[in-house]
């Protein structure tokens, strides 16, 4: 038992010397964070528990969920002042932003009828940046539920972000030669898919929200987020040849040099916007 309190309080002081200005006591960040300890069995020895935590910051949580002012803050210096760079992206107006960044304020640090400051649900398990931003990111969805912006939209982001033609001035000319057919069958290929896989490629491509976001946002794992994308990839791909088959009747010679292109520009371009981030 005295072993196990040395330890506790170890992480109690080692946690404190990273915000010096911070005032915790002891007590009640011991019982917070063994609150929050991943599950295992009895008789599971506590270090390895504690080493999966990042405690210094649950420890900073705490003491937000405890209303210190100069938690609040360090808080809102190093982490709520980060929001409106994470979540800008290029259809996202400064307004919506800004509406964003306040209710996230008030939700992580006000209490409700319904419960205290959701700051207290963070565990430990993770940065605490990235589960600021996923909070935040969640409060974004709401607000943009009744203002999605069309399938047409969508795709239109996709095309504008696969890469410009190469050097290759055959593959070019062809690119250019059937430029709308290719733009109009991935529009057409994009609105065949579900309406959750082009939600999933608007939080990934407009919201630029990472494997780790995306994985916290729908409860799985990243692997699971990446086999949705590379699936979502695939409709996308696999329907556009099948239009343009269809739509341009080339010869075999001048289809074999369309799909050329059509790998190098769809395949590359769409391949580098799902890539697997590293969390």
């Amino acid at each position: 038992m005295a072993a196990l309190e040395r330890l506790l309080v170890h992480a109690w002081e080692t946690s404190r010397a990273q915000w010096p200005t911070v005032a915790l006591p002891a007590e009640p960040f011991v019982k917070h964070l063994a609150e929050r300890l991943p599950e295992a069995s009895p008789d599971s020895p506590l270090e390895p528990l504690l080493e999966q935590l990042s405690l210094a910051e649950l420890y900073l949580a705490c003491a937000c969920v405890r209303g210190i002012p100069s938690a609040i803050e360090l808080l809102e210096r190093n982490y709520l002042a980060k929001l409106p760079g994470l979540l800008k992206g290029p259809k996202q107006s400064e307004a919506m932003l800004d509406d964003v960044c306040q209710l996230a304020r008030v939700k992580l640090l006000v209490s409700t009828p319904e419960g205290g400051p959701k700051i207290a649900e963070y565990t430990g398990r993770g940065a605490l940046l990235s589960w600021v931003r996923v909070t935040a990111v969640r409060i974004a969805i709401k607000l943009q539920a009744v203002e999605k912006p069309a399938p047409d939209q969508d795709a239109d982001t996709i095309i504008e972000a696969l890469p410009a033609p190469g050097v290759d001035a055959e593959l070019d000319l062809i690119k250019r030669r059937y430029h709308a057919d290719f733009r109009h069958a991935v529009r057409e290929a994009f609105s065949a898919l579900s309406a959750d896989e082009r939600h999933l490629f608007r939080l990934y491509f407009v919201d630029r929200l990472s494997m780790y976001d995306l994985a916290a946002l729908f409860r799985v794992n990243q692997s699971t987020v990446s086999r949705w994308l590379k699936s979502a990839r695939q409709t996308v791909y696999e329907e556009t040849q099948r239009r343009l088959r269809a739509r341009l009747g080339l010869s075999s010679r001048d289809f074999k040099s369309f799909l050329a292109v059509l790998d190098s520009q769809l395949e590359l371009g769409i391949s580098q916007l799902l890539k697997q981030e590293e969390s």
